[in-house]
């Protein structure tokens, strides 16, 4: 107490002239109209920043939590979607979808804590494991379009097969042609992806979206896997060479969506019976 009272007494000076300037600006801005007013909007501006750059903070130090809850949401439409989809699929009227296949996709989102883009067999990794039900050979979409296919998975974690890996392929459609082909990264671009085996007879314009096709058990159909950038034909080859835009960004990628199909195993049980029975 001793120590405040003696730095009061050493600026009892310094102390009498701040409150005398106080005093006289108090008597200035009260007296003039001009500077009072030219006060109070000097001070509601610098007051408006002031908030404005809480608000921005605030805003910042939320946004992981936006981002959670979207991904979130994002996973309930998704959800919604390919049900839709699937109960309603492009076949004559008096085709009814069953009900187990219509709801036979499941979606869990979870986060990416490691991603390379930079190697010939990249992958990913995420934070959700086989304690949130993730098995190898789920499908992985993001927001925008095919991410790859849990590789390992232990009780907290899972790494996938990106689609930028040497040895991913794709069962791909090319919707305005309705040509089915196959998508393989050629190692170079993690932006672009090859689109191979469209007959040089089928119309392809640059844009045209390339989507998972109905021959796959691992992604749901309708899934963009990218749109055409660029159209040429190889001499002496009956196949387009087509190269896409990939749908999804992977320099910037937060959250992924685990696509297990409930029917997968029913599935392949009764193929693998046909492919012992041959």
């Amino acid at each position: 107490m001793s120590e405040l009272v003696d730095f009061f007494v050493r600026s009892r000076n310094f102390i009498l002239f701040v409150l005398l300037e106080v005093l006289c600006f108090y008597f200035i801005i009260s007296s003039s109209n001009y500077w009072g007013v030219t006060y109070f909007n000097t001070s509601n501006y610098y007051a408006a920043k002031v908030l404005d750059w809480s608000n921005a903070a605030n805003a910042y130090a939320n946004l992981r939590q936006v981002n959670t809850d979207l991904a979130q949401e994002n996973e309930r439409l998704n959800k919604q979607v390919t049900l839709l989809l699937q109960s309603r699929p492009p076949a004559p009227a008096e085709y009814a979808a069953d009900s187990a296949f219509a709801d036979r996709f499941k979606f869990t989102v979870a986060k990416v804590v490691n991603n390379t883009t930079q190697f010939a067999n990249n992958y990913i990794t995420i934070d959700k494991g086989t304690l949130d039900g993730i098995r190898p050979g789920m499908g992985v979409i993001s927001p925008t379009g095919v991410v790859g296919k849990i590789k390992l998975c232990n009780a907290h974690f899972s790494v996938i097969t990106s689609i930028l890996h040497s040895d991913f392929l794709v069962s791909s459609k090319l919707e305005k042609a309705d040509e089915i082909g196959t998508a393989k990264w050629d190692g170079i671009d993690p932006k672009l992806i090859k689109l191979d085996a469209i007959s040089r007879y089928k119309p392809v314009a640059k844009g045209d979206s390339v989507v998972t096709s109905e021959f796959n058990s691992t992604f749901p159909p309708g899934i963009l896997v990218g749109r055409v950038l660029k159209i040429g034909v190889q001499p002496n080859q009956t196949f387009h060479d087509i190269t896409l835009n990939l749908a999804t960004n992977f320099s910037n990628l937060s959250f992924v969506y685990v696509v297990e199909n409930r029917l997968q195993s029913a599935q392949k049980q009764l193929e693998d019976q046909v492919e012992t029975d041959k």
